[in-house]
């Protein structure tokens, strides 16, 4: 154990330097009002830029759901006078990429691209353009949309989708986060091109922009290349206060269907991005079903009793809580028993929290695995995307592994039994084993 401990904190020491030395963040705010995150790196002749905004699926109404994850597709598929094809041959040329990320909370789209001059200018032109100038193009908005709805119509009738569907709707009820991002077919198939330019006009805003660039350029090309990619924004405040999250009421559907299997899902609402007991929440949740087959839940339903091949459990954290939530798939004459067993372990794990032994495994596991989380330009300028949209701390990744190695037993305990009620969880099985 005294070896076991001594190791833990050399990690400690290694990486929590490794991070502070290499990772040194400066931020500054540009004239259109982007804040500017930037990490300058001269190992590889790479430039990386993320550019996001208040503009997640929790900006849709019921009746236009899936219009903001729309609208941030359709950016590059043609604007400031290009083409979707001119587009895509001009990031080719270069070598370069172009792509998006999306969730209830923000939207954002991000370049890779060769830091030398011709490169970097040719394909930072395209990302200007496709932020600032997006046409929404009326046939390719048609062609698109057509294309999303017969997607939703296949997906629908999958059995791990229409879980997932009944348990946002039922852990958040008419709250923005129960929304789709994808949209639903009816509402997808009405959306109107003007759906789409007010939403962009309203959200796309340069003073709620947070601009993230990592690479080979120093801070006054940096700052240039914010000053690009936003000057031509709206200055409008922009800010999208999403409602709190109420507790849901604790139910449980059980949907017939064909799959051999069922699939089965439990949910309650989580924690916010900058929750004070993030961590002790991460901890445990590794102890819990985040850690693979070290987790409590693989062992109780997978290694002893053979109910499940895999079994999870993880936290989405947004600006309000976003969703904790379970998953496993089982034998549809055994689904009642594997839901009573997650049940249980959930319950005695709020109750009495973990072991000493699970908390010094689990920390020097997440402290194990974090040069992982940052050992590429893309994995950083994710951290950088993020630190800046939910004004967290600069010092957030200097500070990660410290803050797993200061997580108690008894934090841990409180953490869970303060968030989450196993009596006030909602869950679905679909595919439940029919009643004779």
């Amino acid at each position: 154990m005294h070896v076991m401990r001594y190791v833990f904190f050399l990690l400690l020491g290694m990486y929590s330097q490794w991070a502070l030395a290499t990772l040194p963040i400066q931020h500054w705010q540009a004239s259109s009002g982007a804040q500017v995150y930037f990490v300058e790196s001269r190992e590889l002749p790479i430039l990386d830029v993320s550019v996001d905004f208040s503009a997640g699926s929790s900006t849709d109404t019921p009746d236009k759901s899936g219009r903001a994850g729309l609208t941030l597709y359709l950016l590059t598929l043609g604007a400031g006078g290009l083409t979707e094809d001119q587009i895509s041959r001009s990031i080719a040329d270069v070598g370069a990429q172009l792509g998006a990320h999306f969730d209830e909370d923000r939207a954002g789209v991000t370049l890779r691209t060769l830091s030398s001059e011709r490169e970097r200018s040719q394909a930072l032109d395209i990302l200007a353009r496709v932020i600032q100038q997006p046409a929404f193009d009326i046939n390719v908005l048609e062609r698109e949309k057509a294309r999303i709805v017969s997607g939703l119509r296949e997906a629908d009738t999958k059995p791990g989708t229409i879980a997932d569907r009944t348990l946002m709707k039922m852990l958040y009820g008419s709250h923005p986060y129960g929304l789709r991002g994808s949209g639903e077919v009816d509402t997808v198939s009405a959306l109107q091109r003007k759906d789409l330019v007010d939403l962009h006009r309203s959200r796309y805003s340069g003073t709620d922009a947070v601009v993230s660039i990592m690479g080979n350029v120093s801070r006054a090309e940096a700052a240039a290349i914010a000053e690009s990619l936003t000057r031509e924004l709206t200055r409008e405040k922009a800010g999208h206060d999403v409602p709190e999250v109420t507790p849901p009421v604790a139910d449980t559907k059980r949907i017939s269907h064909p799959a051999t299997q069922s699939h089965i899902l439990l949910a309650y609402p989580g924690l916010r991005r900058d929750d004070p007991d993030y961590f002790p929440l991460l901890v445990g949740n590794h102890i819990l079903g985040g850690g693979g087959f070290t987790s409590r839940l693989m062992e109780e339903i997978r290694q002893k009793r053979g109910l499940a091949y895999s079994v999870h459990s993880h936290f989405s954290p947004l600006k309000e809580q976003g969703p904790f939530e379970i998953g496993l798939q089982t034998r549809k004459e055994q689904s009642e028993e594997a839901l009573t067993l997650t049940r249980k372990v959930l319950s005695d794990f709020v109750a009495g929290g973990p072991t000493e032994k699970e908390l010094v495994e689990a920390r020097q596991n997440i402290i194990g695995s974090f040069p992982l989380r940052i050992d590429s330009n893309k994995k950083i300028i994710g951290y950088l995307a993020m630190i800046g949209f939910y004004k967290l701390p600069l010092s957030y990744l200097d500070d990660y592994v410290k803050a797993v190695a200061k997580v108690t037993v008894a934090q841990v305990k409180e953490a869970f039994q303060q968030r989450i009620n196993p009596a006030g969880m909602v869950a679905v099985v679909v595919g439940a084993e029919s009643k004779k």
